[in-house]
């Protein structure tokens, strides 16, 4: 068999082939003995008719179709091998030209492959990102995550609700003087301002005493999840069974000493500054790098196949659902809660696929024009660095890697070249608050 090697575009092939006679006329043959127990030919037992006579009755073109079947496969793969294409979709049929008994089979099929990518600058980027700081506010707010930890609860029986407390209560709503699905419960833990329930029902708890029963008067917000109780004016009768504060420890060196390695207060407090330091830095490096490679796929020519975006996208929406699969939430229950198909989720997505897709191509583009492959240690890194992400020793984890895994790490190390290349000569300059644009502006 011989073939023929066109580009109809910079993402499509066109592939012509010619299968000599005596190859067509056995595969005709392997079609009939495959599909003669099927075909009813009178006076004759099922299986036993002759190729001929089915022939005359149904049209030589019976046998066509997996005739076709049997041979397009190696034909194809060994086209797609020789011309070392890269298909990203399954190939279509457009023609056959010639077919038939002792004739050469003649036929082309077209598939679209990976694009080509038109580069664009790539080098010497001039890019305007937003860094992050860190502020005292931000410091204080890391402190008070620890101090949160080791808050102690203390019961309240000396007075009322307030502010900030933990009350456990009964309640039983109703509307128009009738309970509905949902409103009852005992035993209910709520904090007080965490506005958990609907809109004025905690504020009016601040004062209550233990024991005490009051009637609440709510309005539910226009937009709740029950259409049936929306916008709708409620009664809650309540009763307060307990009551509980939250009491947090001292910001001194007895606290230090309890929530970290460090026995002062202003030692731990200067651990706090250099973590966030070096965590803004690091996302500081990956804003950059993101700010860049964006710059040069924006700067790239790529026709990119409705068959990439899809497959991205179907990796997506696996990736989504087994993200919720972790938390226990399954995805016909999100589309429920949402109120959306996964038709409409997947359309929200599609942007973000072809973007994906469009990173991929450049920066393997880049590779491909720079030459850039890693070296043994740059791969070691990378097995390194994915072995403690997953919490793994590194020898166990790298013992473990199948080829696929090893060539994925090393696929990753050089495309981590790739943007050091485009990070050595790159402009960046750092973008103004907006406060401090308008201030300017004045």
């Amino acid at each position: 068999m011989s073939h023929t090697y066109e580009k109809i575009s910079s993402n499509k092939a066109k592939l012509s082939f010619v299968i000599p006679a005596e190859q067509f006329d056995e595969a005709m043959q392997k079609a009939y003995l495959k599909n003669r127990s099927r075909i009813n030919v009178p006076g004759f037992r099922k299986g036993k008719a002759p190729r001929a006579l089915i022939e005359r009755m149904y049209g030589e073109g019976v046998f066509y179709d997996d005739a076709m079947e049997l041979l397009f496969p190696d034909a194809y793969e060994a086209a797609v091998k020789e011309n070392d294409l890269k298909p990203v979709d399954r190939p279509e049929m457009t023609s056959v030209d010639q077919i038939g008994a002792g004739q050469d089979l003649k036929f082309t099929c077209e598939v679209f492959v990976r694009p080509d990518v038109e580069l664009g600058q790539y080098k010497g980027l001039e890019v305007e990102v937003a860094k992050q700081t860190v502020s005292e506010d931000d410091v204080n707010a890391r402190i008070e995550q620890d101090r949160q930890k080791g808050a102690r609860t203390i019961d309240v029986e000396d007075r009322p609700v307030e502010d900030g407390d933990t009350v456990n209560l009964d309640y039983a709503g109703s509307v128009d003087g009738v309970a509905f699905a949902g409103g009852t419960a005992q035993g209910q833990t709520l904090k007080i301002g965490s506005h958990q329930f609907i809109p004025g029902f905690e504020e009016q708890m601040v004062g209550m005493q233990i024991g005490e029963e009051k009637d609440l008067n709510v309005t539910f917000p226009e937009q709740y999840h029950s259409e049936e109780l929306a916008g709708k004016a409620a009664v809650f009768h309540v009763k307060v069974n307990s009551i509980q504060r939250t009491e947090l420890p001292e910001l001194d060196d007895d606290f230090a000493a309890d929530v970290s390695d460090f026995n002062t207060f202003a030692e731990y407090k200067d651990s706090i500054v250099k973590e966030l330091t070096e965590r803004a830095e690091k996302n500081n490096e990956v804003t950059i790098e993101n700010a860049l490679v964006e710059k040069a796929v924006d700067n790239a020519t790529i026709d990119v196949p409705h068959a990439m975006i899809h497959e991205q996208l179907d990796y997506m929406m696996r990736e989504m659902e087994m993200r919720m699969a972790y938390q226990g939430l399954r995805m016909e229950d999100f589309l429920k809660y949402t109120g959306q198909t996964r038709e409409q989720l997947e359309h929200s997505y599609h942007g973000e696929a072809e973007k994906r897709v469009r990173i991929e191509l450049t920066l393997e583009a880049i590779r491909k024009a720079e030459g850039i492959e890693p070296t043994e240690e740059e791969v070691k890194k990378q097995i390194e660095e994915q072995a403690k992400r997953m919490g793994q020793e590194v020898e166990t984890f790298e013992k473990n890697l199948t080829d696929e895994q090893r060539a994925y790490l090393s696929d990753s190390a050089a495309i981590q070249k790739v943007v050091d290349l485009m990070k050595a000569d790159a402009k960046v300059t750092e973008k103004k608050p907006e406060e401090e644009k308008t201030e300017d502006a004045e």
